[in-house]
């Protein structure tokens, strides 16, 4: 992979993922959780009702989330995350480890990149 090869992917990636509220929608539906729309406006207090609308279909369009619906009365939504989605677990645990390091001392710490995701590092 080249370094231009890389951006673009990157790039392409926080394009799927930009967005106040689709990091914290993900891992709301993390662990194969089916949750109803009124779930997730619970869930996630903040959010205004066309914002969680909008996120939500910016991610079923990308193909992350999967919108279930009940044909009953009163109608009955649900998402949960495909795949695909789920995938992205290890990544984002990986990065909220990355922002944990923030807070340490880390001078005189040397990372293999593995120790860097773990928080493993020797001294």
């Amino acid at each position: 992979m080249t370094p231009y090869s890389a951006a673009t992917g990157v790039e392409n990636v926080l394009k799927i993922l930009e967005g106040r509220w689709k990091l914290i929608i993900l891992f709301h539906l993390f662990g194969g959780k089916v949750l109803r729309f009124s779930d997730l406006e619970r869930a996630i207090p903040a959010i205004s009702q066309k914002m969680l609308i909008q996120q939500l279909r910016q991610m079923e369009n990308d193909g992350i989330v999967l919108r279930i619906v009940h044909h009953q009365v009163p109608p009955k939504v649900e998402y949960r995350l495909t795949d695909w989605g789920q995938a992205l677990c290890p990544a984002l645990d990986a990065l909220l480890k990355w922002a944990a390091l923030k807070d340490k001392d880390l001078t005189g710490m040397v990372f293999t990149p593995e120790e860097a995701v773990d928080g493993t590092a020797t001294a």
